[in-house]
């Protein structure tokens, strides 16, 4: 009888130990313990830049490394900060002079202007993204929310303005386009929808390979859930369907990002409104916050963040990944460990990072081949006179078409030369990054700042792509400068106060991207976002874990474009690299906030 009972009381004992595991996070590498009370903002340049800008030396390099990340975009850092939580040494390597990637920033003449953070969205306490900063910058990293009118949309002359609130954002919808009530709820509905099931696209990353090809080729798993078929229609395709009022389908698709929404997927459209459908956020202290509180992380591992770092090459033995190569002026250091992670893009790490012959294995080949690059980014930079309070300046984005064909209107532009935009901007982006972050006119007394952002063909600027900046000649700064006062011009038709204000100005182009960023032909969102990247075939096999044994891929080509994206695509790499399913913990950390969130409301 006793022989019977011991395995019984051991089993229930092992039970109720997991229970206890999943429910209180023991073993969890996420922890409501690690959050700490937020230190007051450091803005001591000499402090901010042994942590940010870290010079590459040989003596740096630590001792018996775990892992290695090329690049310190937030996917590559996401990635390293889990790692270095799970107790991994961690070396990260960037080939600019400060860490962050896209989440940098820089300074001049008295400004500061971000390079690539906007806004965010789901910051909201409680909410998974929320959680997952918290727990990545250990709770250092503070948001400041936008105002509930997060972003107009002017198409011609007309203006529709969005809100944040489960009610207040499909309800606005509804007072600015009456008649269409119906369009509106259909289409909310399928964004919950769309948000709801999108953790499927990310267990089809997870799940082996071999296993996810096969459920694919069964059908089943377009059976069980719309995310699928929603992933691989075209935008246009669903919004057409559901109202032909043109100026509405154009407000459904008004985050662009260089796909028309006739090649593009509707989940991703889906996911960028609903992400910000419950407000928007910016990091307080400046997009630079993000990396500057996620360095101490991987320090305190005994891991590094270290920049002016070029990495030229994977190395390789057996047909492993087993470190890389650093180019110095006295030529390659060479520095080894088990894990390689690129934070690259695909594109970077397979035509340039690897041996030819690994990415010409027919793999590689016909995933490259289904991909293409995106299409490059045109930034400028504009210094204001003046405080924001004084210039009136909101923290509302502005988000401006010529037209409601986006379409035809993307399709134009494409085929434009320079000089035709100049004279018809067809689509562009303003906002005001001084506006979002109270703690701007205390680090930067009496000035503001402007940013303007629209797409731009690589051909326009590739000529001066193997030059170094301020060393591509009178030609390439007239051009540029040419579409910058274009579009300068058009921000002071919306902001005619800041006529006089103007008191810098910059702009980068996609060559500026591809040199600063290493963003291949100067797209910042990664590979392109069309439907051929979402069809499920591509989505199974765009994940970390590379044919190549020891390396593996994170940031915005793992998983989707954005912050978001990218910090989702490092934890699905540092799954990948642990063999742990990351986002249970998650999960089960969530849950148990919200339950405190509850008591201590109640």
């Amino acid at each position: 009888m006793v022989f019977w009972i011991l395995p019984i009381v051991l089993i229930c004992l092992l039970l109720l130990y997991l229970s206890l595991w999943i429910y209180y996070g023991w073993g969890s590498l996420f922890r409501e313990d690690c959050v700490q009370p937020p230190r007051p903002l450091v803005t001591d340049k000499r402090v901010r830049d042994k942590v940010l800008k870290q010079g590459f030396s040989q003596d740096k390099i630590p001792s018996n490394l775990d892992a290695l990340v090329i690049g310190s975009g937030v996917g590559g850092l996401s990635a390293a900060t889990v790692l270095a939580k799970a107790g991994k040494k961690v070396l990260v390597l960037e080939q600019h002079d400060q860490a962050g990637g896209s989440c940098h920033t820089f300074q001049e003449h008295g400004y500061e202007f971000d390079v690539g953070v906007h806004y965010v969205g789901q910051m909201h306490e409680g909410g998974m993204l929320r959680v997952i900063m918290d727990q990545l910058t250990e709770g250092q990293l503070q948001w400041n929310r936008l105002g509930n009118q997060y972003d107009s949309v002017l198409i011609g002359n007309r203006e529709y303005r969005l809100y944040a609130g489960k009610t207040e954002f499909p309800d606005a919808l509804k007072k600015q386009f009456p008649g269409e009530e119906e369009a509106i709820d259909k289409f909310i509905a399928l964004m919950k929808k769309v948000a709801r099931h999108v953790p499927l696209v990310a267990i089809l990353k997870i799940i082996p390979q071999s296993l996810a090809l096969l459920l694919l080729s069964t059908g089943l798993p377009q059976r069980l859930s719309p995310i699928f078929r929603l992933a691989e229609s075209s935008h246009q395709d669903v919004v057409g369907k559901l109202t032909s009022n043109t100026e509405l389908q154009t407000v459904f698709s008004y985050l662009f990002y260089g796909v028309p929404p006739n090649d593009s997927s509707f989940m991703i459209n889906a996911l960028l409104l609903h992400h910000y459908k419950r407000g928007a956020w910016y990091p307080r202290g400046g997009s630079s916050e993000i990396a500057f509180h996620m360095i101490p992380v991987i320090e305190r591992a005994g891991g590094r963040v270290l920049v002016r770092a070029p990495v030229t090459r994977i190395l390789m033995n057996n047909g492993r990944a087993t470190g890389v190569a650093v180019q110095r002026k006295e030529g390659e250091v060479c520095i080894y460990a088990p894990v390689v992670i690129s934070d690259a893009g695909i594109f970077n790490t397979y035509e340039r990072l690897l041996p030819p012959e690994i990415r010409t294995a027919p793999e590689v080949e016909s995933l490259l081949s289904s991909l293409q690059y995106g299409m490059g980014c045109f930034l400028v930079f504009v210094g204001l006179r003046g405080t924001s309070d004084e210039l009136g300046l909101k923290s509302t984005n502005l988000w401006i078409y010529q037209e409601s064909d986006l379409n035809n209107l993307m399709e134009k532009y494409q085929c434009s030369s320079l000089e035709e935009v100049c004279k018809h901007l067809p689509l562009m982006f303003i906002t005001f990054p001084s506006a979002k972050d109270p703690t701007y006119s205390q680090r930067h007394p009496g000035n503001s700042c402007m940013t303007l952002l629209t797409m731009a063909p690589y051909d326009w600027f590739c000529q001066w792509s193997e030059e170094k900046p301020r060393h591509r000649g009178e030609e390439y700064n007239n051009m540029k400068m040419m579409l910058a006062d274009c579009m300068v011009e058009k921000a002071i038709q919306e902001f005619p106060q800041l006529a006089d204000k103007i008191e810098y100005k910059e702009a980068a182009t996609p060559v500026s991207n591809e040199y600063y960023l290493r963003a291949p032909q100067g797209s910042m969102y990664g590979a392109e976002q069309n439907c051929s990247r979402y069809q499920c075939e591509i989505i199974s096999r765009m994940r970390s874990r590379t044919s190549v044994p020891g390396l593996y891929l994170t940031g915005q080509d793992v998983f989707s474009s954005g912050v978001a994206g990218a910090v989702h695509g490092g934890l699905l790499c540092a799954s990948a690299v642990l063999n742990k399913i990351l986002y249970v913990d998650l999960m089960m950390l969530k849950k148990r906030l919200k339950q405190r969130m509850r008591q201590r409301y109640s």
